[in-house]
């Protein structure tokens, strides 16, 4: 029997995940790597701990399985977007990963926002102008290390990098580089207008491929250190969100995909680029005549680790992941009216704001630790419920609305997020869809028919149905909810302020 390899290069870690020819899940593996957070709005990883990790769970997912290497078909690729990586002239890194959670930038790029530049380039590459994108980070490395800047020979992303190393050549696939900045989405290639602007030319830049581009040919290194076949072939595949909607079967007209990982985002697949008039909802590559459009957050299960460690964890009890559930369980819906804003990792969408903070709002004596755990559940789904009703403004209404990622180990969320949407949750019980629609796009690309895998045990779900007395309560909070915030949206500017002259 055959088998296909999913890879799901992430923000926190990597995961490998094997499957039959039936579609039957066969084995995992799973690393995490550190993220460099040593400053204010840094967040960076080390490359070389990420191509470790990617070795280390194919090698481990391979021997757990046990089966033959001579079995595996395919490995395929899917990678979190918006890193940047700088190379020298002897391809080696001469920075960190410069992550999508890296906010360096955003002093940078003001003067872009709310400017028909700003907008111009939103309409040229479908990604809003935000301190995540590898464009805002070149100008910022311009303007604050040029001599950086000029030392590179190569600006590349973090799949690029792994697939120098693999195969001698810096090569990205079009949904990676459709988040970059720099890809004209009318074209699928490098807008010199853009590069231009930033002083780069094309040569400093990756190879363009398509999702399906099959590659071969492994260098020594990797041959002498990875358990496959000189015959398995390797998929280049797309970028995580994509494919996610890919691999949760989220493909048809009406069918929206939500993952909350680490971060979290609303995504809808259409079979053409489709621009926002407002310049707040991305549009991004998935394959031939797909793309997906939508809005990310940064602040999705992070939420969950900032309870843990900095609110309701003490010397003497420390909370885990299901205390948290037990204790937010036991409060009505509502938390009583108090009012929770995600945004501890400033935000994506639906604000755009990079200088956007959390806050409860709401608080009285009577307010224990157990309503602020439901609160930051349910403004964290309140956030992206703002994102929904944003995609079905430019593309139409929502018929089936599929969950998946790390939220979906939290039953108490999944029913939250059923409530306030209003709308039947399903969940698939395999809920790293990433690693799925990685197969299915190697799949795709050896020309192997994927139905078995839509039909797969592999693939039963959960459906989890609105209760009415709930989203009525959900009905009332969720507009003020969206009143205070903008409240506090006009003055996160001086309390950024505030906070880095006091931090120095």
């Amino acid at each position: 029997m055959d088998y296909f390899i999913g890879v799901d290069i992430g923000t926190t870690s990597t995961k490998s995940e094997i499957f039959d020819a039936k579609g039957n899940l066969v084995g995992k593996s799973q690393k995490v790597y550190k993220i460099y957070q040593d400053i204010p709005d840094m967040a960076e990883e080390d490359p070389k701990d990420i191509f470790n990790a990617v070795l280390a769970t194919l090698n481990q997912v391979i021997q757990a399985a046990a089966i033959s290497p001579k079995s595996i078909k395919f490995i395929s690729f899917s990678s979190a977007m918006h890193s940047l990586l700088l190379m020298d002239k002897n391809n080696e890194p001469l920075s960190r990963i410069y992550t999508w959670a890296d906010n360096r930038s955003a002093k940078s790029i003001e003067d872009f926002k709310d400017s028909k530049e700003g907008f111009d380039i939103y309409k040229k590459t479908g990604v809003p102008i935000h301190a995540m994108t590898p464009w805002s980070k070149l100008i910022w490395l311009k303007k604050t290390n040029p001599a950086l800047f000029d030392a590179t020979a190569r600006f590349v992303d973090i799949k690029s990098y792994l697939f120098f190393k693999f195969f001698g050549e810096y090569s990205v696939d079009y949904s990676i580089a459709s988040g970059s900045g720099l890809l004209n989405i009318s074209t699928l290639d490098w807008d010199d207008e853009i590069l231009k602007r930033l002083g780069i030319n094309r040569k400093q830049l990756p190879k363009l491929v398509d999702t399906n581009t099959i590659f071969k040919n492994l260098t020594n290194e990797v041959k002498n250190k990875l358990l496959v076949s000189k015959n398995t072939s390797f998929v280049i595949g797309a970028a995580d969100g994509p494919l996610s909607n890919l691999g949760l079967g989220a493909i048809k007209d009406g069918d929206i995909a939500i993952t909350v990982g680490t971060s979290g985002a609303i995504r809808k697949v259409v079979n053409k680029p489709i621009i926002d008039p407002d310049s707040k909802l991305f549009c991004y590559y998935l394959s031939r005549n797909k793309w997906v459009i939508g809005g990310a957050t940064n602040n999705g299960g992070n939420i969950f680790q900032w309870l843990k460690n900095n609110v309701l964890s003490t010397p003497n009890n420390q909370f885990d992941s299901k205390q948290i559930n037990r204790i937010a369980n036991t409060v009505s819906p509502g938390s009583n009216g108090v009012l929770f804003y995600p945004y501890l990792s400033g935000e994506r969408a639906p604000t755009w704001n990079t200088n956007a903070k959390g806050s409860f709002i709401g608080l009285n004596r009577t307010h224990t630790n157990a309503h602020m755990a439901r609160s930051a559940m349910e403004g964290t789904i309140y956030n992206l419920y703002s994102i929904l009703l944003m995609v079905e403004s430019l593309s139409g209404s929502a018929k089936k609305v599929m969950a998946a990622g790390g939220f979906a180990k939290s039953e108490l969320w999944k029913h939250i997020m059923s409530d306030v949407f209003e709308t039947p949750i399903i969940v698939p019980d395999n809920f790293e869809s990433s690693c799925l629609g990685a197969v299915l796009i190697g799949m795709d690309a050896v020309n192997i028919v994927s139905n078995n895998f839509y039909d797969s045990g592999n693939n039963k779900v959960s459906t989890y149905e609105p209760n009415k007395e709930n989203f009525e309560v959900y009905r009332r909070l969720y507009p003020l909810w969206v009143q205070v915030g903008n409240v506090l949206e006009v003055e996160y500017d001086k309390i950024t302020q505030i906070q880095n002259e006091i931090n120095g």
